[in-house]
């Protein structure tokens, strides 16, 4: 994975971004070249975790140019084939529902759907409260999509929030590298910060 293109879409799961961000950096630190696309949400919502401001700011001097956060400005993506590899992080699991059912209606899907036509690798980094109950379906029903790549995942609260999926950011870069060469990392299933031993499944 030697100097790619990379988008870097981000949903509003604001309580990752400080995960995100940093995976961001990593990128960018490795010599690769980021394009940052946030949804409507992520781009103008302040919450207790920040100033949209703030993060778009920052984010836009760490990448050396403007955040793609309009539909019109995503479209483009495919047809001039501006990416290498698109990575959602995070991916809410709105966002997941709408690429499941190929509803385009924000630049984070719009750049996915234009990504995808040219049968590049996309990358979703989850985040998001019902990962095991009303999102499980569309999960499952990406992982069984073409040139649709996942992070591995793991609860990230079991008792206080038992549905809840958040993926493991760190491994971000390593399921890129697997994604561009058409493979799923493994394993996917993470629990208590360990990877689910074969044996047990």
């Amino acid at each position: 994975m030697n100097n790619i293109t990379v988008g870097f879409a981000m949903c509003g799961s604001f309580c990752t971004f400080s995960k995100a961000i940093p995976q961001m950096e990593k990128l960018l630190e490795l010599g690769h070249k980021v394009v940052p696309i946030m949804s409507q949400i992520a781009y103008s919502t302040d919450t207790r975790f920040g100033k949209a401001e703030d993060f778009r700011q920052h984010i836009e001097e760490l990448c050396g140019r403007s955040i793609i956060h309009t539909i019109d400005g995503a479209e483009p993506i495919g047809p001039k084939k501006m990416l290498d590899i698109l990575v959602i992080v995070p991916c809410t699991g709105n966002t997941m529902g709408k690429l499941a059912l190929g509803i385009t209606d924000s630049p984070v899907t719009m750049a996915s759907k234009s990504h995808l036509r040219n049968g590049s690798p996309l990358v979703i980094c989850p985040a998001t409260n019902d990962g095991l109950s009303a999102s499980a379906p569309n999960i499952g029903k990406l992982m069984n999509t073409k040139n649709i790549y996942f992070v591995p995942m793991e609860q990230d609260d079991p008792q206080k929030k038992p549905t809840s999926l958040v993926a493991k950011f760190d491994m971000l870069i390593p399921t890129m590298e697997e994604a561009l060469l058409g493979k799923q990392i493994q394993p996917v299933l993470w629990v208590d910060g360990k990877a689910v031993p074969t044996e047990n499944l």
